[in-house]
This record gives structure tokens, sequence and C-alpha cells, in this order.
């Protein structure tokens, strides 16, 4: 643990957040960020940005303190990208979520409550959680979100969560309770996220105006396919792509481009920007019929 937080200590700043008032800019409010590259990319949570006014100063452990601007902030990941005033940064390395496994020891490196690079120790509680997040009338689940006891307060989010190797696996984003923090994990659908975030400033999603919720196929479709779940389409947003494509309230979801639909997380999951305008093919049941849809998304309004 003590070699984790000498490798990753001097990645990790502390964040000072400014807004504009009447005279001038005044600071005020906090978290954590961690360095990613040596060029001065940061690393942080969306939530903790969200009531700045763009720009603050960012303190490390060796004593630097510069200016910093948010580059784009992704509420609906918890994820922004800030850019340092300076240079030669020490950058963390980035690992990956996917190879966490339930008890495994993980640090966590932040500011609770404005102190500087503190370090605190834990396991892997459990993997898998879901973080609802929001973005205007938006919302949307960010999954496989990791679980730890290890003591996370005010200031901690943005900051970093690491395996024993020192690789950054997770962001720490919330505080549940006592013993129970919450991080987005680093995986591949977050390093494109934070690459979006780096080249254009944001997240590109697509979207189809509908609302749903995952249940059960019933039996006759469930043998048809050979599958047991599915999103039922509860509603539908007038001149929305869905509605424009024909999909009805009651229609049941199963697949998209011969991709299994078990739930509203494997919608989100391939809704990216790339599928916008793109035409792809649902594959629904409707009134124990099976029947495809064909459906370009639009692009989710900010």
């Amino acid at each position: 643990m003590t070699a984790v937080a000498e490798r990753l200590t001097p990645s990790v700043a502390n964040l000072r957040l400014s807004r504009r008032v009447r005279g001038g800019r005044a600071f005020g409010g906090g978290g954590s960020g961690v360095v990613i590259t040596p060029d001065g990319f940061l690393l942080t949570s969306a939530h903790v940005v969200a009531h700045t006014d763009s720009r603050g100063r960012v303190s490390f452990s060796d004593g630097r303190d510069l200016s910093f601007d948010v580059v784009g902030a992704d509420p609906l990941s918890d994820l922004a990208v800030l850019r340092v005033a300076g240079d030669g940064l020490i950058p963390a390395e980035l690992g990956d979520a996917e190879t966490l496994r339930v008890g495994q020891l993980v640090v966590a490196i932040g500011n609770p409550q404005g102190f500087g690079s503190s370090v605190t120790a834990g396991v892997v509680s459990a993997l898998g959680r879901s973080l609802p997040t929001r973005s205007g009338l938006t919302v949307r689940i960010v999954d496989n979100v990791i679980q730890t006891d290890a003591a996370l307060n005010p200031g901690n989010s943005g900051g970093a969560l690491a395996d024993g190797s020192g690789r950054v696996v997770g962001i720490n984003t919330a505080v549940a309770g006592i013993g129970l923090g919450l991080a987005v994990p680093i995986n591949m659908a977050s390093r494109r996220i934070i690459a979006a975030l780096i080249t254009d400033g944001r997240v590109r999603r697509a979207y189809l105006g509908i609302g749903g919720g995952e249940r059960p196929l019933p039996p006759r479709l469930a043998r048809e396919l050979g599958r047991d779940r599915c999103v039922e389409v509860v509603e539908i947003i007038a001149a929305s792509p869905a509605d424009e494509a024909g999909l009805r309230r009651g229609d049941l979801i199963v697949a998209v481009d011969g991709e299994p639909i078990d739930g509203m997380n494997d919608l989100q999951r391939i809704l990216v920007g790339e599928r916008i305008g793109v035409e792809v093919r649902f594959t629904i049941g409707r009134e124990e019929r099976v029947l495809e849809l064909r459906l370009a998304p639009g692009e989710l309004p900010k």
C-alpha cells in the first residue's frame, strides 16, 4: 500500500473551484483530480465542476499551484476532463476495472475536507453496482460501478481508486453511507468518454425517444427466441426516432442489430455516437409475434 501511495500521490491534485461574483471571482468548493497526461489533462468527476465557471486552481503534493480550465464534462457518466496550465506533470497509469475481484485491496487517494493527498485503503466490496445520473430531463444509469469500503468523504470525489499495482481503476464519485463508497470504473466505455471529452469537449449519444423497463418475455416468445428478458416500451416521445419508426407502447425490444437486449443498460451501451443517423435493426415482440423495425437514432439533446 505504501508503494501505491508513493507512486500515485504526485498524480492526484487538490481542486479549488472558482465562480464569478460581483467584483471578480471567488473560490469555493473543491474536490480531487487525477493527472492522465504529462501535458496537463486531468480527470475528475463531472459533479465536482458542475457549479464552477469552468476554471479554478489545482495544487499538487510537490507544492505546485496552477490554474485549470474545464475542457469538457459529461454529467451522464459523472466524468470531466480539465486542462492545467503547466507541463512536466506525472500522469497516473489507467488500469482496467474489468479485472477487479470482490475482496481485492484498493487504495483511494484524494483531498477529503480539503486535506491534501489523503490515502485510505479498503477492499472491493461489490462490483456491478448502478449509479443514477441526470442531465436536465435525461436520466442515465452508470453501470458496473465499483463499491468499496475505503473511507471516502466530501472532497474525495474525482480522486483515484487504485489497485495494488498503483493503476487507477476508478474515479471516486459518491459516498453512499458509512463504509460505502462508489467509483466510476475505468474500462473501455469510460476510456471512450474520456477521449471524446479531450478531443471534442463533449460526448455524443444516440437517442431513441422511449421510456422503458426490463421485464420477462412471455413464455411463447421466450421459447421461440431462447431468451427470457427484454425491454418493454412504456412511453414514446412524439416525433422522436422511435415514434417515426413505428415503435408502440407495449412493444418488447429483444435485440438491436442482433445484439441481445435484456435491460435498459444494454440499450445504453449500444446507443453510442457512431449510431447517430445510422439505420439499425430492432427485433421486437408485439402481440405474441416477432417483428423487425428499422430505426435511425437521433442525437441526444444537450
